[in-house]
């Protein structure tokens, strides 16, 4: 049996500009951090006393005889792409539900892959794993999507992340003093918005529309790099929540159905109360806010949000791990 746990992440700027109908003509680049919320998959052999060989269990259970016959598309396309065709019972969980702009697509498509080869005795980098995910989920499953999340679940920690013209991508993790990291940890807060929502659909008609913002997408990419300079600098954090502000307003303009009245009065309510910045994570629609609040504010904003729940962030060092493997 093999169990792998795999993080969220939350992408702050520059998310977009991983898509390839930005990259085909400039480099892109995000700044990202993975977060202690995650994705556990569990892999085991599928006794033959049972009627089925293979049993995929997520939101719903499947029971089938043939890999070609499972029908969630990304587990699907892992067995067939590494060849494996053996009765398996592969399990998934998460600490927060699907969808909500958290990049648990991605972390499922790592943490499965990263189960399947330790299933198998194959040790694999980051770098392997994060491409091999892109494969899947970008080129065999068909999401139009980028390839920031896969990067992120599979190498975990403080990224500036670059997505090159020539389709390679370079992974820079910042080295940030451990106290500065925890001052920056103590001012994010993340608040639910209800609901989930597919990002294809919206990333889709964002990329149809590169061609008429790509200076809004230059200003994005370049915005990326200064956080991340912010971060791992010495100029005083505030900037960072008023550089998240400044990325929320350029990525509202992408496309539509990024924000809704619920995001901009939920973001305007937070605002008003003290927050200094923030962001909807993801692509857009719904999901989580995530917003930078000095301490001294955040009785009075989460007071304002006080319909939403709330989750702080503590920021994860590790990608991918397999924390368990053994027989049964």
């Amino acid at each position: 049996m093999v169990f792998t746990r795999t993080p969220f992440r939350v992408s702050f700027t520059g998310g977009g500009t991983d898509l390839p109908a930005f990259t085909q003509h400039e480099q892109g680049a995000v700044f990202s951090t993975t977060i202690s919320k995650y994705m556990y998959i569990t892999i085991k052999p599928m006794s033959r006393l049972f009627k089925f060989r293979i049993r995929v269990a997520y939101s719903r259970t499947e029971l089938v005889n043939e890999v070609e016959d499972i029908e969630h598309p990304i587990v699907k396309a892992a067995l067939q792409y590494l060849d494996i065709d053996e009765p398996l019972e592969i399990i998934s969980m998460a600490d927060i539900p699907a969808k909500t702009g958290l990049g648990s697509s991605s972390s499922f498509t790592v943490g499965l892959l990263h189960a399947l080869h330790a299933y198998k005795g194959n040790l694999v980098d980051s770098a392997t794993l994060a491409r091999q995910a892109c494969e899947i989920e970008i080129n065999i499953v068909g999401d139009p999507i980028g390839k920031q999340d896969q990067y992120a679940a599979a190498y975990g920690g403080l990224l500036r992340i670059n997505f090159n013209t020539d389709g390679s991508v370079d992974v820079n993790r910042l080295q940030v003093p451990e106290k500065r990291r925890e001052e920056l940890e103590q001012r994010l807060v993340m608040f639910y918005l209800g609901g989930t929502r597919s990002a294809s659909h919206i990333l889709k008609k964002q990329g149809e529309r590169v061609a008429q913002v790509m200076d809004v997408m230059r200003n994005m990419r370049d915005m990326a790099s200064e956080a991340a300079d912010i971060v791992a600098g010495d100029r005083p954090l505030n900037e960072f929540g008023l550089l998240l502000h400044k990325a929320w307003e350029a990525k509202r303009s992408l496309a539509e159905g990024i924000t809704s009245s619920l995001i901009d009065d939920t973001y305007n309510k937070a605002l008003h109360a003290g927050a200094v910045g923030g962001k909807l994570l993801g692509a857009g629609g719904q999901g989580f806010m995530l917003f930078y609040i000095e301490p001294e504010d955040q009785p009075n904003v989460c007071r304002a949000l006080s319909g939403l729940p709330s989750e702080r962030i503590k920021f994860a060092e590790q990608g991918t791990t397999v924390i368990y493997k053994g027989f049964e």
